[in-house]
This record gives structure tokens, sequence and C-alpha cells, in this order.
């Protein structure tokens, strides 16, 4: 079966937006090798599945980068364009979005089936909702939590929807120069 992995980046505090969607306390100047972990995280993929508010900015954004040649990440911005994306939505209708399908079904059977598929593994981004979802219904095998060193009190949250106690695994804990520390956890067995 196919992995479903989570990669977000959060506050210290556990947000991952302000109370309006803010994302202006968000480091992104990364280091190389934080860059580098995140393409090895990634290189295994070949689905992104996304809720549908973060989608009208990612794959637009990711679009411009692999248009420009001048980008210094052009070749991140060809491979989020090249990769099969499906975006769940309740209120879009069709996708205006190359290589982007919608999904309006159920959340768990329609990422269970994504998981049965033949493939590669699948990377998660989104919005608190979308995420919030995910995590609730206990589908992601990896969490790759990227913590920005900075605390923002209130926000949106992603482990607020649980309905039950969720048991990680730790993996793997690491420090970035650029002041960025990461979490790797797994679903522990039998959870």
């Amino acid at each position: 079966m196919r992995k479903l992995k989570l990669q977000v980046q959060s506050s210290i505090d556990g947000l991952i937006a302000g109370v309006n969607g803010e994302m202006d306390w968000m480091k992104w100047n990364w280091d190389d090798e934080l860059k580098n972990y995140v393409e090895e995280i990634t290189s295994t993929i070949d689905c992104i599945v996304l809720g549908r508010k973060l989608a009208e900015g990612f794959i637009p954004y990711w679009a411009d980068v692999a248009a420009n040649v001048a980008h210094p990440e052009i070749a991140a911005g060809k491979r989020f364009t090249d990769t099969k994306k499906v975006v769940f939505s309740n209120t879009l209708q069709q996708s205006a979005w190359q290589n982007t399908v919608l999904a309006k079904g159920n959340l768990a059977e329609e990422i269970t089936c994504l998981k049965q598929a033949e493939g590669g593994d699948i990377i998660a981004y989104g919005g608190a909702t979308f995420v919030s979802g995910v995590i609730r219904e206990n589908l992601i095998d990896e969490y790759h939590l990227i913590i920005n060193p900075t605390a923002i009190g209130m926000g949106l949250p992603i482990f607020a929807q649980l309905k039950n106690k969720l048991n990680l695994q730790l993996e793997t804990t690491k420090s970035f120069a650029c002041g960025i520390a990461l979490l790797k956890y797994t679903r522990k067995k039998g959870s």
C-alpha cells in the first residue's frame, strides 16, 4: 500500500496559520540541508492531495515557478506542476488546473482508494481544515512537521478535530541552520 506523508510548517505552539490564514510568520530562507530533506521526502511521491483553499494558491504558484527559467526553484516548480494532484472540495465543480482532479466524496474513502492504488507515495499539503480531517481519520503514515521558531498565540491548529488519542512513533529530530526544527513521526503499529 502507498504511504501518505504529511509535510506541514507550524509554529512552535502548533498552529499552521494565523486566525485569518496569515502565514507571514513562516521562515522561507531555508538552508540547503532543509531543502534537501524536503526534496528527499518528496522524491518517492507521484500524487499530491490538497484542500481547495491551499490549492488555489499552491497550484498557480508552482506553475508560475515552473514557467520561469530564471527561478532558483524551477526544478521543484516543474515537479509539483507535473505531479498528479487531487483537490478535495465541496464547492468546485471542475478543476481549472493541469494534472489535477477533484475529489468530492467521503475523505476517508477517497484517500483509502488512493493509498490502495498502484503508484508511488502520496503527500498531503493543505489548509487546517483539510489536514485536520485527514489526521482525524488516521490516514497519515508519516508526519514531517517543520517547526518554525515563532509562537503566534492564536490561529489554525491541525490536531483540533481528533476523535481519539493519536499514538505516534518519533523517527527523526533535526535542527537546521535557518532556525527551523524538524520532527518526523510515524503511526505506531496497531494505531
